[in-house]
């Protein structure tokens, strides 16, 4: 999926592991990334997240979409801090799968905790 995502290439997000229903997904904070305070924009540990929960999701072959996903941002993430997304699958049915992301900084501090739910189609691809 990472040689047809831009976004995510965008973003500098680099593949760490993906299985069946689980990924970790890593990112560093460049300059561009922060907001008027000074720290990581919370739309970039939702981006990470969320690209994280596509990758884990669509790792059973069969075509997934959001369609509903939420975040709590824990801690602020700084610039050159490197995040790590660890997606892991908590329920998969026929049509309806749940996940959960963790994502964590350098010093395994917990950034922003994600759940996502996905729609599951009858599309492979």
């Amino acid at each position: 999926m990472m040689q047809l995502d831009a976004y995510s290439q965008w973003m500098g997000i680099r593949v760490l592991h993906i299985d069946f229903g689980t990924c970790t997904l890593s990112c560093t904070i460049s300059p561009e990334m922060l907001n008027g305070f000074g720290i990581t924009h919370g739309g970039i540990s939702y981006a990470l997240a969320d690209s994280a929960l596509a990758f884990a999701s669509n790792s059973h072959g069969q075509q997934c979409v959001s369609i509903e996903t939420s975040i709590a941002h824990i801690k602020p993430a700084q610039l050159n801090d490197t995040l790590t997304a660890i997606c892991t699958e908590i329920q998969k049915g026929k049509t309806i799968a749940r996940y959960v992301v963790e994502i964590t900084n350098q010093h395994n501090e917990l950034i922003a905790r994600f759940n996502g739910t996905v729609f599951r189609s009858e599309k492979t691809w």
